[in-house]
């Protein structure tokens, strides 16, 4: 049997098409945060499920008014089991700046397999030790390095393996101008 799960992050209220395409192959997704609205959670079509938590930049006052139901039922911290272990997801804004954030994040959830995050917009795949930490980049236009990214952990038994998926940058969107 062979699970396939998506990591993305930081869609800041848009979401790239090719993205939501990924996504759409996928049995689970899982969104780390600063999604910006809730059409880009209603873009997002696994085929089992949903899980998405809110980042530093998911409040009241920068979702539009009518979202703002949505955005209160959205956690801080999830997790999702698959088999080998279980991924947490968090957003990574409270672990603390750049240099340390891998370790911190790595002792706040010494049980997970794997421990995915947002905030930065850098894709980063850190599978050194277990926990894993990863950071799928952004998935939107909005200061996305080098184009929107997302991953795709492919789960079979108990052996688990990370393709990157990055996107070129659409002419005229605002991650060219960022």
């Amino acid at each position: 049997m062979v699970i396939t799960v998506a990591f993305l992050s930081d869609t800041h209220g848009t979401l790239d098409a090719r993205v939501a395409m990924e996504v759409a192959k996928c049995d689970y997704a899982i969104h780390a945060g600063d999604i910006g609205r809730n059409t880009v959670l209603n873009a997002l079509h696994p085929r089992r499920g949903l899980i998405a938590v809110r980042g530093n930049n998911d409040t009241p006052d920068k979702w539009p008014p009518d979202d703002r139901r949505v955005l209160e039922s959205i956690p801080w911290e999830a997790s999702l089991e698959v088999p080998g272990g279980t991924i947490v997801v968090v957003h990574g804004h409270r672990a603390g700046p750049p240099k340390v954030r891998h370790q911190r994040l790595r002792a706040m959830y010494p049980s997970a397999r794997a421990v995915v995050y947002g905030h930065s917009h850098h894709l980063l795949c850190d599978l050194e030790r277990v926990p894993w930490v990863i950071n799928p980049g952004a998935a939107g236009y909005l200061r996305t390095y080098g184009g929107p990214s997302c991953m795709i952990l492919v789960v079979r038994q108990r052996t688990w393996r990370i393709e990157v998926k990055r996107f070129t940058a659409q002419q005229g969107r605002p991650s060219e101008r960022s």
